[in-house]
């Protein structure tokens, strides 16, 4: 059985991945936040989160595919 914790966690994460794609890092950021203080065990949410703090530093190109690239091991 999921929790209401958990749930809440995964609609969040859910709204983030969806901002995410369309490149808007700040409000997908808020969302991941907001989905670790439902439930702070979610990494997921964690790598999107620093993944947009990083965007929003380095934003992608315009013709960007939602494809993180490493650029260190």
């Amino acid at each position: 059985m999921i929790t209401e914790q958990k749930k809440k966690a995964l609609e969040l994460f859910a709204n983030g991945r969806k901002l995410y794609k369309l490149m808007q890092f700040s409000q997908a950021r808020d969302s991941f936040a907001a989905a670790l203080a439902a439930d702070p065990t979610d990494s997921p949410s964690k790598v999107y989160a620093e993944r947009c703090a990083y965007y929003l530093e380095n934003p992608p190109p315009e013709d960007w595919d939602g494809v993180f690239t490493m650029t260190t091991k």
